[in-house]
């Protein structure tokens, strides 16, 4: 479904991407593990065209998008519930989860609205808090939203960043749990993520990236094995 192709992103003078290539199956967990600063967000960011690559190509579905601005990735099936949430805090719940199907026709409100009640069931929570501003959420409440928002813009490819990102553990299995229903229902996930442990877990297939370049690439289940990844991001000696 998506192809990276020696893809290079600059920030000014600095290079944070060195030809990063990847592959993502229709249908399939593919997650990006990787210590601070490796350029996992940066990679989302390319993808969703929120920073545009100096060099490489990134093809959706057959169609290049390198230079596709990021509303009409969105319309191409693409969304991306970004690294710290990105919820608007003085809209409420509802509001949020509108503005996630802003590329919708707006005419079908009842299918919009079957999205949201889907939205629901996943994430009860939030049903409970629906007219509660977002910005008095909890961390995990917000993490939901966000989800919930991205969701709503009916993505066949969701880019998820950090979705553990300062959470309590049990809040962390309840969001691992419901990316696994996400891709059950057949949305294709592409998780950045630095807890590998519970990245290696649910993903299918899995990168590694060190300081802008890929490492290593392979079932998930077999770089969980492997004593190099362990050593390095599973905290086993």
């Amino acid at each position: 479904m998506l192809e990276v192709a020696n893809l290079c992103v600059n920030y000014g003078a600095i290079r944070a991407l060195h030809g990063v290539s990847l592959s993502v199956p229709r249908g399939k967990i593919v997650t990006l593990i990787g210590c601070n600063g490796a350029g996992k967000t940066t990679t989302l960011r390319a993808i969703s065209g929120l920073v545009r690559p100096a060099s490489g190509s990134i093809t959706f579905d057959g169609k290049p998008i390198t230079r596709t601005p990021a509303h009409e990735i969105v319309r191409l099936g693409i969304a991306h519930s970004p690294e710290g949430r990105g919820v608007f805090p003085n809209l409420t719940v509802a509001e949020n989860l509108d503005l996630g199907a802003y590329t919708r026709d707006r005419s079908d409100k009842a299918a919009i609205d079957a999205d949201m009640e889907k939205g629901f069931s996943l994430f009860p929570r939030l049903k409970e808090r629906i007219n509660q501003l977002a910005g008095t959420l909890s961390g995990g409440e917000q993490q939901m939203l966000a989800m919930a928002r991205a969701l709503l813009a009916r993505p066949r490819l969701l880019l998820l960043d950090e979705p553990s990102l300062g959470l309590a553990p049990q809040i962390v299995q309840t969001i691992f749990k419901i990316i696994r229903e996400i891709n059950a229902t057949g949305t294709t996930i592409l998780l950045v993520e630095q807890n590998a442990h519970m990245a290696l877990h649910v993903a299918h297939h899995a990168y590694v990236l060190e300081t802008g370049e890929i490492e290593m690439s392979g079932d998930a289940k077999e770089l969980a094995a492997s004593d190099e990844v362990r050593k390095a991001y599973l905290g086993v000696a």
